[in-house]
Parts: C-alpha cells; structure tokens; sequence
C-alpha cells in the first residue's frame, strides 16, 4: 500500500507560500489569508528561498488584502537578490575566463547559470556564492589564481593520509572586498561515493548563453541528478532545492535512456523516487512518466514522509552551533539514503584514519601508516573520554 507524506502537518503559512507559487492562475481570496502570521510568513519565504517567485506572484494583489510591509519586505528582498544575483554573474564570468585562459577546465555547477537555465530569468532564483568543479590536479593553481585575485581561504581542512581528497568535495574562498564566496570542487558530493570523473562532465557539459564569455555548466541529465542528490543530502530544508527540480521535471528535452544508465551506474534510484514524490505532493509537478518506476518505491516514500521533519519547522541543517537533535536525525536520514552497496562503502571508510586520530596521537608523518591499526583503540580512547566529560 502507497503511503504518501501528509502535507496537512506543514505549517499554515508555509502552505499559504505554495497557494501562491502554485495557483498563480487562481488568486486566492481573502477568507484564505484569516489568522495568518505575517512575520512568520516573511520568514518562511525567507529561508526557503523562494521570496523571488513569491514577489513575482503577490504583484498580481491589487485589492490590499495582504498587509502593505509583507509586499514591501519582499520587493526589497528581490531588487537586492536582482543586484546579487547580477554580481555573481559578473564574477563567475571573468572567474570562467581566466581560468579558461590558463588552460583550467572549469565546470560551474550552481549559480547563476542554474537560475538561467531552469528559470529562463536569473531575478528568479536565489544563489549566495559560486561553486564551480576542476580537476584535482589543477586545484592548487586555482587557488593561487583566486589568492591573486584578493580571496582569502575562509576554512581549512584537518586531513591525514589526504583523505580530504575522498573525504571532503569543496574548498570556500572569500573575497572581502566584493563579500562573494566561492566554493572549488573537486568533487561534486563529499564521498565515499562512486561519482562521474571531471573528463565524462566535461564531455557532457553544456556553454551558458548567460554570458558573452564562455562558461561551461553540467549537461542536462548530470544537472538532473547533481540537483537531486544535493537537494536530497540536505533534506530540503530549503524548499528552492526543491522547486528547481520542479522547473527541471517541466522541460521536454530530457535523455531519459541517458538518465536511466547514469541512474544504474551511480545507484540513485530512491533519491529520484523521493524528489519525485516530493515534488508532486508539495509543487503539484505534473511528474513524466519515467518517473513512475522511481515514485512506486516503498523506501521512497517512507523517505519522502521522513522528510517533513525538515520542513515541519524552520530546519537548518547547517545550523551553527548544530543542534544535537537535529544532527542526531539528520546523520541517520543521510545513512537511509545511501544504497546497501553505498552503506557497505561507508561503513568500510570508518576504518580509514581520520585527522581526529592524529590529533589524538601525534606520529612523525613517516608512521602515518600506523594509524590505519592503531584507529579502534584511538577511537575507543576518545569515546571513552567523552562519555567521561559527560
């Protein structure tokens, strides 16, 4: 028996935000707007980021049956988004072409590019930075490229044996001066995890007709499952994650025998099953049939219903400091995602050392190797020590 998730349980202001995004054929009337908490409203749309279709809707409202400040905030929000969104198209284009002009191969995987290719409109979607994916091999000479250019390293990876290189996907610079982030990767997930090689994404990437200077951006079905699978790993509790696959779902030229080989390859069928049933439940997305085989899972749907946990209350996963119960859930719906082969994975990589390890006993780097034997008691120790603070 299907069970779907019970989008009655959303807050009332949150549903109202979807009435308006999704019925924008239909104006709602007043007697839908009683008792609704207005500042709470701003809020949702805030940190869903939807506020720019919001805006976009709301402008239809002639009759002042929403409160004038509600319209102003969000007229303000989406001018400043406008700027923001212009800056980062800015910034990623001479990004692209200096990197281009070093012989770099760069594949931009959000941003801009997204907002133009899904939304036809980059006023339309949010991004707060750049990411853009190179090869391994060239990350130290982007690097010093973006040092060069008055970024600053805003965090640094503890790492031994270079597990970063498996363990971690992305580095983030800063520019002060400009307040852009930007996010290298070199992976497109953090692992372990079987991912396309940067030669088969670059083959298959597409040239953005955004800018004047060439930027490469993910090839369709890649982009199909990047969107998927990130969105999934944060448990959308950010509701434009979601509406982006929505917008994907409504084009008509997608490579779905293409679409099926990556899905196989790459063992994502649930987390297509869960954006699938999610996506239609929340967005009313008219799903293609393709999409059949994935949404009739059971593990997807019990996901799918999982996932309102996140979307419940105003769920910040990288909430900092994190809170407890919330990593405590989110560390056992990221472990329900993965594939039995993909678990075996992860569980076999709790065996390979990490840097709490060499924090706990520092060894000349030369006895590195000693740490792979030395792991389970090292473990123990600071479990044991924990629990003792306790």
């Amino acid at each position: 028996m299907r069970s779907e998730p019970d989008v009655a349980k959303l807050p009332k202001e949150l549903t109202l935000i979807l009435q308006f995004i999704n019925d924008n054929k239909r104006l709602i009337q007043k007697e839908q707007l009683q008792d609704v908490d207005w500042n709470y409203f701003l809020e949702l749309a805030i940190h869903h980021r939807l506020f720019p279709l919001l805006h976009k809707q709301i402008r239809n409202y002639k009759n002042n049956i929403i409160p004038g400040y509600v319209c102003q905030t969000l007229e303000k929000q989406y001018k400043f988004n406008v700027f923001r969104m212009l800056q980062l198209s800015g910034e990623m284009e001479q990004l692209s072409k200096l990197l281009l002009s070093q012989n770099i191969n760069s594949i931009f995987i959000k941003g801009p590019v997204i907002a133009h290719d899904l939304y036809g409109d980059i006023s339309l979607r949010t991004s707060s930075d750049l990411d853009f994916l190179v090869e391994l091999k060239n990350l130290e000479k982007v690097e010093i490229i973006l040092k060069q250019l008055g970024y600053v390293k805003k965090e640094f990876i503890s790492s031994v044996l270079n597990d970063w290189k498996w363990r971690h996907s992305n580095v983030i610079y800063f520019d002060p001066v400009k307040d852009v982030k930007v996010e290298i990767h070199w992976r497109l997930h953090p692992g372990p995890g079987k991912e396309p090689s940067f030669n088969e994404l670059w083959q298959r990437s597409r040239v953005s007709n955004l800018t004047q200077s060439i930027v490469h951006f993910l090839g369709k079905e890649d982009l199909f499952l990047f969107l998927i699978s990130h969105g999934a790993r944060h448990g959308y509790c950010r509701l434009r994650w979601l509406y982006d696959i929505h917008r994907f779902m409504q084009q008509d030229d997608i490579n779905w025998e293409k679409l099926d080989q990556l899905i196989k390859t790459h063992q994502n069928r649930v987390v297509i099953g869960l954006a699938g049933i999610l996506t239609s439940k929340i967005f009313a997305t008219k799903l293609p049939e393709n999409m059949d085989k994935f949404v009739a899972s059971t593990k997807a749907q019990r996901l799918a219903t999982n996932t309102l946990f996140y979307l419940e209350d105003m769920i910040n996963v990288h909430e900092e400091p994190p809170v407890e119960e919330v990593s405590r859930y989110h560390s056992k719906y990221l472990f329900s995602l993965m594939s039995m082969p993909q678990k075996m994975l992860f569980i076999l990589s709790f065996l390979y050392p990490y840097a709490e390890d060499a924090a706990t006993l520092p060894l000349p780097k030369s006895l590195h190797f000693l740490y792979f034997p030395l792991r389970p008691m090292l473990w123990a120790w600071r479990k044991t020590k924990k629990q003792a603070l306790s």
